[in-house]
């Protein structure tokens, strides 16, 4: 990969992306762009590209926080630097990995020094390289929340906050932030999307020209850099030259009243939480003013400020898509424009009318000519709309039903839906909060909030020797470990004498998310409109906690001839909403069908991720049909899933009043729990235990699953303890 970067101005389109980025260079307090899109959109390039335009900055030398020498830091952990020397450098871009941890980000302990020399040393992290730059998250949907949460405290107070093993250090942390993010790989939480100042949506042009020349720039640069970024160099010292010119007159920007006004009334009209929204607002018009060179913001500013910052602020629940009504901005803002002033009317004499008795102008005494008339002159008034003309009456009753030369309409027998027909997608019902369902034991998955696990955040429970690389070192362990050894290894100076064997890793407990199979029943059986309504309001429920416990959700349906894998394992629960809104239902019940599919997925996702435990929940009243033998079948299929230890939910979807029990054994011999739709409702009855890890079936795999109402606790611990107290 070539060290030139791919010049700014070579980018072609994406005029939104491109003055999101400009206008935080402009004004980083506008907090950050958050750019959204399809992969392949090039959302990489334009940032690192970016940088290469910023002005370079003045740094205290040796000052590992980059201290502006003209107004250093008085909390900087390397001094005050008094009369310090001074050098300049380019703006750094710092990349964020994915898979970062805390510590990298924020900074740590030199345990080196602390170990070796027995000082308290503090050792900067990806915050402090990031300062007065730019810090670019790439996929930042795929970092862990509280990784998140940080960087953007840290976005938005200006300084980074350390208080951790013994270290309390405070710097100052101003950059750029900018997060690219696909959507089908999984949104963000509202409250994180509120964070970011900007929001951009992106996605290729689909215009042929512009493809083929960004097809050809492209391969220019790939050919010659060097050559290629020549090309541009005078577009690019141009650029950065405005960006540095808006900067200097950035705090010369008047926001008047009026336009503070429309900014307030257009975020109180869009309903948006807090008052983030204004003060980003706020900054934006300002930041745009100075791009183009006023002094004063105009309504064409708040528009565009509206424009950036509203869309992803108006998100009400996890399966709504960021939007903005322009109409509805428009009229917002032309109802608090500020009136023009009026200017004062001189008094005018009475003219004389020439002709009092009409003339050829006039219709006579009675008519003022053209004013009384139509558009001719006439002077007869224009036929109410709905009133028979001269060409008969109007179209609309013409053709209407009560013409005299339309059929009469036959009457058409109701009939039921049959089965076998497939009918139309129905409504899903209003979601609501459901119970907690997790998977028994303790995992090593990726952090969430479902199911107990080992995870690199939560609380330290024990200390154990390493296994591997040490990871997180348990410091307090390691020191009693290595304590009693010092007289006998010889100790001499404040330094500890260590062996390998007196490390300790720290073990932490919290939760992980899962992987949540949904196996849908769309047969006829659950047709009925009012039922399956519920059905998929109960589902849609379910993927909304999976939004909220950070699950990855699948989809399987069964139908007619078999089953369809309607989502595969992604992230993005929006698109599995999507999936379950347009599902059409109707045909036989291939229950055993669903079952293998979903074992067969389950094996290809264990080979791709291993330590995220599965967690199945079928959607069905039980019953099984197509073959003589179908529901034998289906109890052989859930009986392999039950030996390959897969934990399982049941949602018992039979209604009326003879129920015949099917999806309840069903769960047997998934050795799972079954909850009816009632049942399902965290506010429903107090509790719901089914604990399949018993003593009756020794020697068995048992999954277990433990439902709760509650979110804080699991009643699967309840239930051992009451079991042990028995």
């Amino acid at each position: 990969m070539s060290d030139v970067r791919y010049p700014f101005t070579a980018i072609v389109g994406m005029a939104d992306l491109r003055l999101g980025l400009l206008l935080n260079a402009v004004s980083p307090a506008v907090g950050g762009v958050l750019v959204r899109g399809e992969k392949g959109t090039a959302k990489s390039t334009m940032v690192r590209a970016l940088a290469g335009l910023l002005p370079s900055i003045a740094t205290v030398d040796d000052c590992r926080f980059a201290c502006d020498p003209a107004g250093p830091d008085p909390q900087c952990p390397d001094g005050a630097h008094t009369g310090a020397a001074a050098s300049e450098r380019p703006a750094q871009l710092v990349e964020l990995p994915v898979g970062v941890s805390e510590d990298r980000i924020v900074g740590s302990l030199d345990l080196e020094r602390a170990l070796s020399e027995g000082v308290k040393a503090y050792e900067p992290g990806l915050l402090a390289r990031a300062h007065r730059g730019v810090l670019y998250i790439d996929e930042v949907n795929l970092l862990q929340d509280h990784v998140v949460d940080l960087l953007l405290d840290a976005a938005a107070m200006g300084r980074s906050y350390v208080e951790r093993e013994g270290v309390s250090v405070r710097h100052a942390a101003r950059f750029l932030l900018v997060g690219t993010m696909n959507p089908e790989e999984g949104e963000l939480r509202p409250q994180l999307l509120d964070r970011f100042g900007l929001t951009v949506e992106i996605a290729a042009t689909r215009e042929p020209v512009e493809r083929a020349e960004v097809v050809r720039r492209r391969l220019s640069y790939d050919a010659d850099p060097a050559a290629f970024a020549d090309r541009f160099a005078a577009e690019e010292r141009a650029l950065a030259d405005r960006i540095t010119a808006a900067r200097e007159l950035l705090p010369r920007v008047e926001l008047t009243d009026a336009a503070l006004r429309q900014i307030t009334a257009v975020c109180a009209a869009f309903e948006v939480d807090g008052l983030r929204a204004d003060i980003v607002m706020a900054r934006t018009a300002v930041a745009l003013a100075a791009w183009a060179g006023r002094t004063e913001v105009l309504a064409e500013d708040v528009r565009k400020a509206a424009e950036l910052a509203l869309p992803h602020r108006r998100r009400r629940n996890p399966f709504d898509a960021p939007g903005l009504d322009e109409e509805q901005l428009d009229r917002i803002l032309e109802e608090h424009a500020e009136p023009e002033p009026e200017e004062p009317r001189q008094p005018q004499e009475p003219e004389e009318d020439p002709d009092p008795e009409g003339g050829p102008e006039g219709d006579g005494p009675e008519g003022d000519g053209p004013q009384d008339g139509g558009p001719d002159g006439g002077g007869g008034a224009p036929e109410p709309s709905g009133q028979d003309g001269p060409d008969g009456p109007p179209a609309e009753v013409a053709d209407g039903p009560a013409a005299d030369d339309a059929p009469a309409p036959q009457p058409v027998p109701l009939q039921p839906p049959s089965p076998a027909r497939e009918t139309a997608p129905v409504a899903a019902g209003d979601p609501y909060r459901t119970r907690l369902f997790a998977v028994d034991g303790t995992g090593r998955g990726a952090q969430g909030r479902r199911s107990p696990a080992e995870t690199d955040s939560g609380h330290t429970i024990r200390a154990r020797r390493p296994r591997g690389r040490l990871a997180r070192l348990h410091l307090s362990a390691t020191l009693r470990a290595a304590a009693p050894h010092q007289l006998a290894r010889g100790r001499s100076s404040r330094a500890l004498v260590l062996h390998k064997d007196d490390f300790r890793e720290q073990v932490r407990q919290g939760r992980e998310s899962n992987l949540v199979l949904f196996v849908v029943d769309a047969s006829g059986s659950m047709a009925a409109r009012q039922r399956m309504t519920a059905v998929k309001g109960a589902v849609l429920s379910l993927l909304m906690d999976a939004y909220q416990r950070r699950d990855k959700i699948g989809m399987i349906t069964f139908r007619g001839a078999g089953a369809e894998l309607a989502l595969p394992p992604t992230s993005s629960v929006e698109v599995g909403a999507a999936r379950l809104e347009s599902l059409p239902t109707g045909g036989r019940t291939p229950l055993a069908a669903g079952l293998l599919r979903a074992h067969e997925v389950l094996r290809v996702e264990r080979l791709r991720d291993p330590d995220r435990r599965p967690l199945l929940v079928v959607v069905t009243d039980g019953r099984a049909t197509g073959a003589r033998d179908a529901v034998a079948q289906s109890h052989r299929a859930a009986g392999l899933l039950a030996g390959q230890g897969v934990a399982s939910v049941v949602l018992d979807c039979e209604s009326g009043p003879v129920r015949l029990g099917l999806a309840r054994t069903l769960a047997d011999r998934l050795r799972g729990t079954a909850v009816t739709l009632d049942e399902l409702r965290a506010d429903g009855v107090a509790s719901l235990v089914r604990d399949s890890r018993g003593g009756n079936h020794r020697g068995e795999r048992r999954p277990a699953v433990s439902a709760s109402a509650s979110s804080s606790a699991s009643v699967s611990s309840r239930a051992s303890a009451s079991r042990k107290a028995a």
